[in-house]
Protein backbone atom coordinates (compact mmCIF):
# COMPACT_ATOMS: atom_id res chain seq x y z
CA UNK A 1 0.00 0.00 0.00
CA UNK A 2 2.81 2.51 -1.15
CA UNK A 3 0.06 5.17 -1.06
CA UNK A 4 -0.09 5.28 2.52
CA UNK A 5 3.57 6.69 3.32
CA UNK A 6 3.78 10.09 1.25
CA UNK A 7 3.49 13.49 2.38
CA UNK A 8 1.08 16.21 0.83
CA UNK A 9 3.20 19.38 2.33
CA UNK A 10 1.49 21.89 -0.17
CA UNK A 11 -1.80 20.97 1.35
CA UNK A 12 -0.26 20.50 4.82
CA UNK A 13 1.76 24.13 4.17
CA UNK A 14 -0.80 26.20 2.41
CA UNK A 15 -3.21 25.51 5.47
CA UNK A 16 -0.44 26.27 7.71
CA UNK A 17 -0.17 29.59 5.91
CA UNK A 18 -4.10 30.49 5.78
CA UNK A 19 -4.13 30.06 9.46
CA UNK A 20 -2.05 31.84 11.99
CA UNK A 21 -2.73 29.48 14.88
CA UNK A 22 -1.25 25.80 13.60
CA UNK A 23 -3.52 24.15 15.94
CA UNK A 24 -6.64 25.12 14.39
CA UNK A 25 -7.63 23.07 11.17
CA UNK A 26 -9.93 23.34 8.15
CA UNK A 27 -10.01 20.73 4.66
CA UNK A 28 -7.11 17.77 5.15
CA UNK A 29 -6.46 16.52 9.07
CA UNK A 30 -3.31 15.27 9.14
CA UNK A 31 -2.86 12.28 11.49
CA UNK A 32 1.04 11.71 12.20
CA UNK A 33 2.88 8.31 13.08
CA UNK A 34 6.33 7.41 13.41
CA UNK A 35 6.52 3.37 13.46
CA UNK A 36 8.51 0.79 12.61
CA UNK A 37 8.58 0.73 8.97
CA UNK A 38 11.78 -0.85 8.50
CA UNK A 39 13.50 -3.12 10.23
CA UNK A 40 12.43 -6.77 12.58
CA UNK A 41 9.33 -4.79 13.61
CA UNK A 42 8.58 -2.96 10.09
CA UNK A 43 5.46 -5.73 9.91
CA UNK A 44 3.44 -4.52 12.71
CA UNK A 45 4.20 -0.88 12.04
CA UNK A 46 3.50 -1.14 8.00
CA UNK A 47 -0.21 -3.51 9.33
CA UNK A 48 -1.00 -0.07 11.71
CA UNK A 49 -0.50 2.39 8.88
CA UNK A 50 -2.83 0.14 6.49
CA UNK A 51 -5.14 -0.63 8.67
CA UNK A 52 -5.76 3.24 10.11
CA UNK A 53 -5.25 4.32 5.98
CA UNK A 54 -8.40 2.06 5.09
CA UNK A 55 -11.05 3.68 7.18
CA UNK A 56 -9.28 7.18 6.27
CA UNK A 57 -10.31 6.40 2.73
CA UNK A 58 -13.52 5.36 3.63
CA UNK A 59 -14.20 8.41 5.36
CA UNK A 60 -12.79 9.91 2.63
CA UNK A 61 -14.83 8.82 -0.07
CA UNK A 62 -17.99 9.23 1.53
CA UNK A 63 -17.28 13.05 2.54
CA UNK A 64 -15.18 13.65 5.34
CA UNK A 65 -16.35 14.63 8.88
CA UNK A 66 -18.12 17.81 8.61
CA UNK A 67 -15.92 18.96 5.40
CA UNK A 68 -12.49 17.94 6.72
CA UNK A 69 -10.94 15.05 5.44
CA UNK A 70 -8.05 12.90 6.94
CA UNK A 71 -4.56 12.09 6.18
CA UNK A 72 -1.96 9.93 7.48
CA UNK A 73 1.59 11.21 7.31
CA UNK A 74 4.00 8.19 8.09
CA UNK A 75 7.59 8.24 9.07
CA UNK A 76 10.37 5.09 9.78
CA UNK A 77 11.97 5.12 13.51
CA UNK A 78 13.32 1.56 12.54
CA UNK A 79 12.42 0.55 16.24
CA UNK A 80 14.83 3.35 17.60
CA UNK A 81 13.64 5.21 20.07
CA UNK A 82 15.41 8.74 19.17
CA UNK A 83 14.58 7.76 16.22
CA UNK A 84 10.85 7.71 17.33
CA UNK A 85 11.34 11.67 18.95
CA UNK A 86 13.44 12.56 15.98
CA UNK A 87 10.77 11.62 13.56
CA UNK A 88 7.77 13.23 15.70
CA UNK A 89 9.72 16.46 15.52
CA UNK A 90 10.35 16.45 11.52
CA UNK A 91 6.80 15.92 11.46
CA UNK A 92 5.58 18.78 13.87
CA UNK A 93 7.86 20.72 11.98
CA UNK A 94 6.98 19.59 8.36
CA UNK A 95 3.28 18.27 8.54
CA UNK A 96 1.61 20.08 11.24
CA UNK A 97 -0.70 17.11 12.83
CA UNK A 98 -3.36 17.41 14.77
CA UNK A 99 -2.98 14.16 16.38
CA UNK A 100 -0.68 11.19 16.23
CA UNK A 101 -1.32 7.50 16.19
CA UNK A 102 0.39 4.24 15.61
CA UNK A 103 3.58 4.24 17.98
CA UNK A 104 5.09 1.32 19.24
CA UNK A 105 8.12 0.31 21.86
CA UNK A 106 8.33 0.65 25.01
CA UNK A 107 11.18 3.35 25.12
CA UNK A 108 10.12 4.91 21.82
CA UNK A 109 6.92 6.02 24.06
CA UNK A 110 8.61 6.92 27.17
CA UNK A 111 11.06 8.93 25.43
CA UNK A 112 8.29 10.66 23.44
CA UNK A 113 6.42 11.60 26.75
CA UNK A 114 9.98 12.74 28.64
CA UNK A 115 11.08 14.82 25.47
CA UNK A 116 7.53 16.65 26.33
CA UNK A 117 6.93 17.16 22.90
CA UNK A 118 2.70 16.12 23.69
CA UNK A 119 2.47 18.21 26.16
CA UNK A 120 4.34 21.49 24.74
CA UNK A 121 2.12 20.85 21.62
CA UNK A 122 -1.03 20.10 22.88
CA UNK A 123 -1.28 17.18 21.23
CA UNK A 124 -2.90 13.59 21.74
CA UNK A 125 -1.57 10.54 21.04
CA UNK A 126 -4.47 7.64 20.15
CA UNK A 127 -3.27 4.52 19.64
CA UNK A 128 0.00 2.93 20.59
CA UNK A 129 1.42 -0.50 21.48
CA UNK A 130 3.44 -1.72 24.65
CA UNK A 131 4.27 -3.99 27.04
CA UNK A 132 5.16 -2.36 30.37
CA UNK A 133 3.47 -1.81 33.80
CA UNK A 134 2.82 1.73 34.82
CA UNK A 135 1.25 5.23 35.03
CA UNK A 136 -0.75 6.30 31.76
CA UNK A 137 -0.13 9.71 30.26
CA UNK A 138 -2.34 12.22 29.91
CA UNK A 139 -1.64 12.91 26.36
CA UNK A 140 -1.85 9.13 25.53
CA UNK A 141 -5.24 7.62 24.91
CA UNK A 142 -5.06 3.82 23.59
CA UNK A 143 -7.53 1.72 21.97
CA UNK A 144 -6.73 -1.85 23.26
CA UNK A 145 -6.60 -3.40 26.79
CA UNK A 146 -3.53 -2.48 29.15
CA UNK A 147 -0.99 -4.87 29.67
CA UNK A 148 -1.99 -5.87 33.41
CA UNK A 149 -5.49 -6.63 31.80
CA UNK A 150 -3.71 -8.32 29.30
CA UNK A 151 -1.65 -10.63 32.05
CA UNK A 152 -4.97 -10.85 34.86
CA UNK A 153 -6.59 -12.64 31.52
CA UNK A 154 -3.66 -15.41 30.94
CA UNK A 155 -3.26 -15.89 34.79
CA UNK A 156 -6.86 -16.17 35.42
CA UNK A 157 -6.93 -18.75 32.46
CA UNK A 158 -4.07 -20.80 34.39
CA UNK A 159 -6.01 -20.70 37.45
CA UNK A 160 -8.99 -21.96 36.27
CA UNK A 161 -6.84 -25.42 34.70
CA UNK A 162 -5.06 -25.71 38.01
CA UNK A 163 -1.55 -24.10 36.60
CA UNK A 164 0.02 -22.67 39.43
CA UNK A 165 3.73 -22.50 38.68
CA UNK A 166 4.45 -19.62 36.09
CA UNK A 167 7.74 -18.95 34.33
CA UNK A 168 8.14 -15.14 33.10
CA UNK A 169 10.40 -14.36 29.83
CA UNK A 170 11.32 -10.64 29.18
CA UNK A 171 12.68 -8.00 27.55
CA UNK A 172 15.44 -6.22 29.47
CA UNK A 173 14.60 -2.71 30.01
CA UNK A 174 13.99 0.32 32.56
CA UNK A 175 10.37 -0.69 32.82
CA UNK A 176 11.20 -4.45 33.32
CA UNK A 177 11.07 -4.60 37.24
CA UNK A 178 7.95 -3.09 36.94
CA UNK A 179 6.94 -5.52 34.85
CA UNK A 180 7.98 -8.22 36.97
CA UNK A 181 6.34 -6.81 40.36
CA UNK A 182 3.09 -6.84 38.81
CA UNK A 183 3.36 -10.51 37.02
CA UNK A 184 4.27 -11.49 40.57
CA UNK A 185 1.02 -9.76 42.20
CA UNK A 186 -0.87 -11.04 39.40
CA UNK A 187 -0.23 -14.40 40.07
CA UNK A 188 -0.55 -14.41 43.51
CA UNK A 189 -4.34 -13.07 43.25
CA UNK A 190 -4.90 -16.33 41.28
CA UNK A 191 -3.00 -18.48 43.57
CA UNK A 192 -0.05 -19.00 41.33
CA UNK A 193 3.70 -18.13 41.52
CA UNK A 194 6.69 -16.51 39.00
CA UNK A 195 9.18 -19.87 40.04
CA UNK A 196 11.74 -18.62 37.48
CA UNK A 197 12.31 -15.32 35.86
CA UNK A 198 14.88 -14.79 32.36
CA UNK A 199 15.57 -12.46 30.60
CA UNK A 200 17.12 -11.22 27.09
CA UNK A 201 18.71 -8.09 25.80
CA UNK A 202 16.68 -5.83 23.79
CA UNK A 203 16.75 -5.59 20.76
CA UNK A 204 18.30 -9.46 20.38
CA UNK A 205 17.23 -12.82 19.88
CA UNK A 206 19.70 -13.95 22.50
CA UNK A 207 17.76 -16.70 24.52
CA UNK A 208 20.04 -19.31 25.78
CA UNK A 209 20.37 -18.72 29.02
CA UNK A 210 16.72 -17.78 29.29
CA UNK A 211 15.98 -21.67 27.89
CA UNK A 212 18.96 -22.87 30.66
CA UNK A 213 16.88 -21.31 33.10
CA UNK A 214 13.65 -22.54 32.86
CA UNK A 215 14.68 -26.06 31.40
CA UNK A 216 16.08 -26.18 34.72
CA UNK A 217 13.24 -24.73 36.84
CA UNK A 218 10.67 -26.51 34.84
CA UNK A 219 7.53 -24.42 35.00
CA UNK A 220 4.39 -25.24 34.12
CA UNK A 221 3.56 -22.61 31.68
CA UNK A 222 5.99 -19.81 30.94
CA UNK A 223 4.48 -16.35 29.71
CA UNK A 224 6.66 -14.72 26.85
CA UNK A 225 6.82 -11.40 27.34
CA UNK A 226 9.05 -10.24 24.48
CA UNK A 227 9.34 -9.30 20.72
CA UNK A 228 8.04 -12.22 17.99
CA UNK A 229 11.70 -12.73 16.78
CA UNK A 230 12.99 -13.19 20.20
CA UNK A 231 9.80 -15.29 21.31
CA UNK A 232 10.06 -18.02 18.30
CA UNK A 233 13.68 -18.33 18.64
CA UNK A 234 12.73 -19.51 22.20
CA UNK A 235 10.38 -21.90 21.62
CA UNK A 236 11.83 -23.39 18.83
CA UNK A 237 15.25 -23.81 21.20
CA UNK A 238 12.84 -24.43 24.30
CA UNK A 239 11.42 -27.44 22.72
CA UNK A 240 14.25 -28.96 21.44
CA UNK A 241 16.08 -28.52 24.62
CA UNK A 242 13.01 -30.95 26.02
CA UNK A 243 11.16 -27.73 27.94
CA UNK A 244 7.71 -28.97 28.03
CA UNK A 245 5.74 -26.15 29.62
CA UNK A 246 2.36 -24.14 28.17
CA UNK A 247 3.58 -21.33 26.44
CA UNK A 248 1.77 -17.89 26.70
CA UNK A 249 2.60 -14.92 24.58
CA UNK A 250 1.47 -11.19 24.83
CA UNK A 251 -0.50 -9.06 21.98
CA UNK A 252 2.73 -7.29 21.49
CA UNK A 253 5.03 -10.06 19.87
CA UNK A 254 4.28 -10.08 16.19
CA UNK A 255 3.92 -14.19 16.49
CA UNK A 256 1.38 -14.53 14.19
CA UNK A 257 3.57 -13.03 11.21
CA UNK A 258 6.21 -15.08 12.44
CA UNK A 259 4.48 -18.16 13.03
CA UNK A 260 3.05 -17.87 8.71
CA UNK A 261 6.46 -16.81 7.49
CA UNK A 262 7.32 -20.28 9.47
CA UNK A 263 4.48 -22.46 8.25
CA UNK A 264 5.07 -21.28 4.22
CA UNK A 265 8.68 -23.64 4.70
CA UNK A 266 8.61 -25.54 7.41
CA UNK A 267 5.20 -26.71 8.08
CA UNK A 268 6.75 -29.40 9.65
CA UNK A 269 8.18 -27.52 12.94
CA UNK A 270 4.94 -25.32 13.01
CA UNK A 271 3.02 -28.60 13.56
CA UNK A 272 5.63 -30.39 16.61
CA UNK A 273 6.92 -27.26 17.99
CA UNK A 274 4.35 -24.28 17.71
CA UNK A 275 1.19 -25.40 17.73
CA UNK A 276 -0.90 -24.99 20.63
CA UNK A 277 1.17 -21.60 21.68
CA UNK A 278 -1.36 -19.13 23.03
CA UNK A 279 -1.39 -15.95 21.84
CA UNK A 280 -3.18 -12.88 24.03
CA UNK A 281 -5.55 -10.95 21.18
CA UNK A 282 -6.90 -7.38 22.34
CA UNK A 283 -8.83 -6.55 19.61
CA UNK A 284 -11.30 -8.94 17.51
CA UNK A 285 -10.04 -11.02 15.26
CA UNK A 286 -9.83 -10.02 11.98
CA UNK A 287 -10.44 -13.59 10.17
CA UNK A 288 -14.39 -14.08 11.58
CA UNK A 289 -17.78 -12.91 10.70
CA UNK A 290 -17.78 -9.99 13.27
CA UNK A 291 -19.41 -7.20 12.17
CA UNK A 292 -16.09 -4.97 12.16
CA UNK A 293 -13.84 -7.85 11.05
CA UNK A 294 -16.58 -7.70 7.73
CA UNK A 295 -16.40 -4.22 7.51
CA UNK A 296 -12.60 -4.47 7.49
CA UNK A 297 -12.51 -6.94 4.91
CA UNK A 298 -14.60 -5.45 2.79
CA UNK A 299 -12.00 -2.23 3.02
CA UNK A 300 -9.17 -4.22 1.84
CA UNK A 301 -11.50 -5.70 -1.08
CA UNK A 302 -12.25 -2.21 -2.39
CA UNK A 303 -8.56 -0.98 -1.93
CA UNK A 304 -7.24 -3.90 -3.79
CA UNK A 305 -3.50 -2.17 -3.25
CA UNK A 306 -2.42 -3.49 0.04
CA UNK A 307 1.41 -4.55 0.52
CA UNK A 308 0.50 -6.31 3.97
CA UNK A 309 -1.72 -8.89 4.54
CA UNK A 310 -5.16 -8.90 7.24
CA UNK A 311 -3.95 -9.18 10.92
CA UNK A 312 -4.78 -8.25 14.03
CA UNK A 313 -2.28 -5.50 13.94
CA UNK A 314 -4.07 -3.75 11.11
CA UNK A 315 -7.66 -4.67 12.88
CA UNK A 316 -6.27 -2.19 15.91
CA UNK A 317 -4.79 0.06 13.34
CA UNK A 318 -8.36 0.03 11.95
CA UNK A 319 -10.09 0.68 15.39
CA UNK A 320 -7.79 3.57 16.13
CA UNK A 321 -8.97 5.40 13.08
CA UNK A 322 -12.56 4.85 14.16
CA UNK A 323 -11.19 6.50 17.29
CA UNK A 324 -9.88 8.95 15.85
CA UNK A 325 -12.53 10.18 13.05
CA UNK A 326 -15.34 10.32 16.37
CA UNK A 327 -13.26 12.59 18.09
CA UNK A 328 -12.85 15.10 15.04
CA UNK A 329 -16.62 14.51 13.93
CA UNK A 330 -17.23 15.65 17.76
CA UNK A 331 -15.73 18.92 17.51
CA UNK A 332 -17.34 20.18 14.46
CA UNK A 333 -16.24 21.67 11.57
CA UNK A 334 -13.05 23.42 13.11
CA UNK A 335 -11.36 20.17 15.22
CA UNK A 336 -8.34 21.40 17.02
CA UNK A 337 -5.60 19.75 18.75
CA UNK A 338 -6.93 20.90 22.30
CA UNK A 339 -10.35 20.28 20.98
CA UNK A 340 -9.06 16.09 20.60
CA UNK A 341 -8.64 15.71 24.36
CA UNK A 342 -11.97 16.86 24.96
CA UNK A 343 -12.94 14.97 22.80
CA UNK A 344 -11.50 11.84 23.16
CA UNK A 345 -12.63 12.11 26.83
CA UNK A 346 -15.96 12.21 25.95
CA UNK A 347 -16.04 8.89 24.46
CA UNK A 348 -17.65 6.59 27.31
CA UNK A 349 -19.08 3.81 25.50
CA UNK A 350 -18.57 3.89 21.58
CA UNK A 351 -19.82 0.52 20.11
CA UNK A 352 -17.19 0.02 16.62
CA UNK A 353 -19.18 -2.58 15.96
CA UNK A 354 -18.79 -5.03 18.82
CA UNK A 355 -15.99 -3.91 19.86
CA UNK A 356 -16.04 -1.27 22.79
CA UNK A 357 -13.81 1.64 23.36
CA UNK A 358 -14.14 3.93 26.34
CA UNK A 359 -12.01 6.64 28.12
CA UNK A 360 -12.80 7.84 31.93
CA UNK A 361 -10.83 10.59 33.93
CA UNK A 362 -7.08 8.82 34.65
CA UNK A 363 -7.79 6.28 32.65
CA UNK A 364 -6.36 5.98 28.80
CA UNK A 365 -6.90 2.36 27.92
CA UNK A 366 -9.90 2.44 26.36
CA UNK A 367 -11.09 -1.31 26.53
CA UNK A 368 -10.57 -5.10 28.45
CA UNK A 369 -10.56 -6.80 25.39
CA UNK A 370 -8.87 -9.89 25.79
CA UNK A 371 -9.03 -13.53 23.99
CA UNK A 372 -6.48 -16.09 24.18
CA UNK A 373 -6.16 -17.75 20.57
CA UNK A 374 -3.84 -20.34 19.56
CA UNK A 375 -1.58 -21.82 17.27
CA UNK A 376 -3.26 -24.75 15.11
CA UNK A 377 -0.92 -26.99 13.07
CA UNK A 378 -1.28 -25.63 10.15
CA UNK A 379 0.33 -21.69 11.46
CA UNK A 380 -3.38 -20.51 11.78
CA UNK A 381 -4.24 -18.23 14.67
CA UNK A 382 -7.68 -19.77 16.04
CA UNK A 383 -9.66 -19.20 19.55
Amino acid sequence: MKHIFKLAMPVVLSCAAIFAIPSVYAGPIVVGQVAPLSGPEASQGRAYAAGMQLFFSETNKSGGVNGNTLELVSKDDGGRPEETVAGTRQLLAESQPMVLAGYFGNRNISELVSAGLLAKEKLSLVGYRVAEIGVEPPQLYNVRANFRTELSKITDHLAAIGVTRLGLLYEEGPGANALIAATEEIAKKGNAAIVSKASYEAGTTRVADAIDTFVKSKPQAIILVCSGAAGARFIERYRADGGSAQIFVHSGADMERVTKRIAENRLAFVSSVMQGVAIAQVVPSPYHSSKLAKELNEAVAKDGKLDVPVSYVMMEGYIAAKVIVEAVRRQGKRPTREGMATALESIDSLNLGGYTVGFKPGVRSGSKFVELTIISDTGKIRQ
